[in-house]
């Protein structure tokens, strides 16, 4: 009877594993490559460290909103070699934030990011090397998207090639008046690399995405609106003046969304990104296995006492 009971929890817990080896769960666990891929993530990082420049500063607070600033002003925030392995290693420290529950990604001095350092880019042009880079971006980015936090980009200024890319690895995204979104690749000779075309048909549909990629088109936020990339437009500047700063203004639009207890937003989070991921019978057991993890938990044990559901 024992051994029978270990097996079938065994087998659960093995089940279980299979289904989350595609969402958040634990440090680069979200990963698309790995070894079996070809894909060698410490010599692409020691390769990409040599481009120096830059930085991704992460500040977590007390709220459980986290702030992602892309900051290197003298490239319009362009991404260097070693900002892609900062990514890297801050979104493993979101991944590995039990108290979390929102994150906004912006740029330093008011733009929002201009894609990949072109000093970088021609020291590995060489087609393996690109592909490497592709493939640790393509997993950076897709692990933030699957973080267990609501994310926001707050686009100021402009989000060029890779900096476009980078608002579709959010959940939403905010644009302030005047800002620009736009991919770029097409004049470079390229289509996105770093997953961005993926989730971009995902958030606008096939025909929005030929358009914007092919026509390499300028979304303003009224066209950003419209087609469904943007969720909201911001007034003013992030200096003080007559409306909020943007940065206040985005966590005031974020916390509408992230009231509550963490491992509750955590949760709200999982569901919709296996509903997104996982063929529906996974992601109902998926569910499932999520629902379990706040049944009878503080929170709901303190709702049911308070009878809160309908206030």
């Amino acid at each position: 009877m024992v051994l029978c009971a270990l097996r079938q929890q065994v087998l659960r817990c093995s089940s279980h594993c299979r289904t989350w080896a595609r969402l958040p769960q634990r440090q680069r666990s979200g990963c698309v490559y790995s070894s079996i891929h070809g894909f060698n993530q410490d010599e692409i990082k020691e390769k990409l460290q040599a481009f120096h420049g830059g930085s991704i500063d992460l500040l977590k607070q007390d709220s459980g909103i986290a702030v992602l600033t892309i900051n290197n002003p003298s490239r319009m925030n362009a991404f260097s070699g070693s900002m892609m392995v900062d990514l890297e290693e801050r979104v493993s420290q979101l991944e590995n934030w039990p108290e979390g529950k929102g994150l906004i990604v912006q740029g330093a001095a008011e733009t929002f990011c201009s894609g990949s350092d072109l000093n970088a880019v021609r020291a590995i042009s060489n087609q393996q090397d690109g592909m490497k880079m592709c493939m640790f971006m393509q997993n950076s980015l897709t692990r933030l998207l699957r973080l267990p936090l609501i994310s926001v980009a707050l686009v100021e200024g402009r989000a060029l090639g890779g900096g476009a890319e980078l608002t579709t690895a959010c959940d939403f995204r905010l644009m302030a008046a005047g800002s620009v979104i736009q991919f770029v690749h097409k004049h470079m000779g390229l289509v996105p690399g770093w997953g961005g075309a993926a989730r971009l048909v995902h958030l606008v549909g096939s025909q929005n995405a030929l358009k914007l990629l092919g026509g390499a088109v300028k979304v303003d936020p009224e066209l950003g609106v419209n087609i469904g990339l943007v969720d909201g437009v911001l007034e003013g500047h992030q200096k003080a003046g007559g409306a909020a700063p943007l940065l206040q203004q985005a966590e005031n639009w974020l916390s509408r969304y992230t009231k509550g207890p963490a491992p509750v937003i955590q949760a709200v989070k999982k569901v919709v990104l296996s509903g997104r991921e996982l063929p529906l019978s996974e992601a109902l057991r998926t569910e499932k296995d999520i629902f379990g993890t706040v049944w009878g938990a503080p929170a709901n044990l303190e709702a049911l006492a308070s009878k809160s559901k309908h206030k």
